[in-house]
């Protein structure tokens, strides 16, 4: 079989991948196609299936990422990868007309919509390749949104108990060093009956944490995203961040707006089996388990209920952000009812709706990017995917991904 230039030989583990240069392009197949054929191939630790561009994973033989060919520790069909990046890069690409078949997009309108390829910037001579931010303007709005936050708890409403840390070489070691639980105290008659919080914890028991099982919305369950959407627009953070958006013109209104974050979080897309079985919100806000593992999991409400409820065993912490009042940023390793966190961060102590806007700036003005941001004075970076299989309007990118990066 041939695509994009491409010949897949053999089958499963055995399969060969020979990348041939210089095609004329005739009769092309869209990577797409690629992927799936390899999807039913299955996956092997000895192989690139399914795996390309994923970060180190030591469980596996071999690696499938750019740094493998430094490291020399690459699967031996990992020139599959090459041809799969040929259409996620702009090179050649700049200022092309929008095609929905292609899963990354090098033209002026591709800021807007949030569907850029990573090397955008470097390839077309864009400063960014978000919503025109530069990084001193992130700086100052992440700042402003940081100081809005008037729902945060204060120290007197959240206790922590962090008890031992763990150097990041011991962050897989599944020991737990804690013999009591992380939030000593929690504040909710004050804190979960603020309108923001109550609406966000209402939504935290409307999904499946398995990947691969569909999710299926009651009628009250989708009004009750609707209504969480419009309590956090009610607030000074949200109201911040969509009067800067509109001055740099992605949006006309703030129904536009609105319709844009709900697509945007919750829209749902698959993760495995096919299925409409994830969304932003879900992996961000609640959590799911793929592969084995906790995914996701950023939000500290979310971790002090199941915490609360015994669903969850605090085991160590492997970072502590060196703000003195909350928010503060905390990255652990916790078991979450049978399943394992290596590292899990989240800012402890913050709003809803501060969470939902620092990640929303980024996730719009540096998609797939490390987003550098200060609060409180403090600088640190936020890291946010976009997801790439699926769209939705105009080739719109569902979040993915964020969450706080720890040293």
């Amino acid at each position: 079989m041939s695509v994009n230039g491409c010949i897949l030989n053999g089958e499963g583990d055995e399969l060969e991948v020979v990348v041939h240069v210089g095609t004329n392009g005739m009769g092309k197949v869209r990577n797409e196609i690629l992927h799936q054929e390899f999807k039913d191939l299955g996956r092997s630790k000895n192989s690139c299936v399914n795996r390309c561009g994923e970060r180190v994973n030591h469980n596996y033989s071999c690696q499938c990422n750019r740094a493998c060919v430094k490291y020399g520790d690459c699967c031996s069909d990992y020139n599959f990868c090459r041809c799969m990046e040929a259409d996620s890069s702009c090179k050649g690409r700049c200022g092309e007309t929008y095609n929905s078949k292609n899963p990354c997009h090098c033209n002026t309108k591709c800021s807007r919509y949030h569907n850029c390829c990573q090397d955008y910037s470097s390839q077309c001579g864009e400063s960014n390749p978000g919503a025109s931010f530069t990084e001193k303007e992130i700086l100052v709005v992440s700042e402003q949104l940081y100081s809005l936050d008037t729902n945060k708890a204060t120290e007197n409403e959240v206790h922590l108990n962090l008890q031992d840390s763990v150097p990041n070489s011991k962050t897989g070691a599944k020991i737990d060093l804690a013999q009591q639980r992380l939030f000593a105290y929690v504040n909710e008659e004050v804190l979960f009956s603020k309108p923001t919080f109550a609406k966000f914890i209402a939504l935290l028991n409307n999904y499946n944490r398995m990947t691969g099982i569909e999710e299926r919305f009651t009628m009250e369950q989708l009004e009750e995203q609707d209504m969480f959407i419009t309590e956090i627009m009610k607030s000074s953070i949200m109201d911040k961040l969509y009067r800067i958006l509109l001055t740099k013109k992605m949006y006309n209104s703030m129904v536009e707006f609105e319709e844009d974050l709900k697509k945007m979080w919750f829209g749902l897309y698959s993760r495995s089996n096919s299925v409409l079985d994830s969304s932003g919100f879900e992996h961000v806000f609640s959590g799911e388990i793929k592969r084995g593992k906790v995914s996701g999991f950023h939000n500290w409400v979310r971790f002090y209920l199941a915490e609360k409820n015994g669903e969850l065993n605090y085991y160590s912490y492997n970072y502590n952000g060196p703000w003195i009042n909350y928010p503060d940023v905390l990255a652990m390793q916790f078991n979450w009812n049978g399943y394992f966190k290596q590292v899990g961060s989240e800012f402890i102590g913050s709003s809803p709706e501060f969470d939902f806007a620092i990640y929303t700036l980024c996730f719009i003005a540096k998609p797939n990017s490390q987003c550098t941001v200060s609060l409180g004075g403090n600088i640190m970076k936020i890291q946010t995917y976009t997801w790439t299989k699926t769209t939705y309007g105009n080739g719109k990118k569902y979040v993915a991904s964020a969450f706080p990066l720890t040293p």
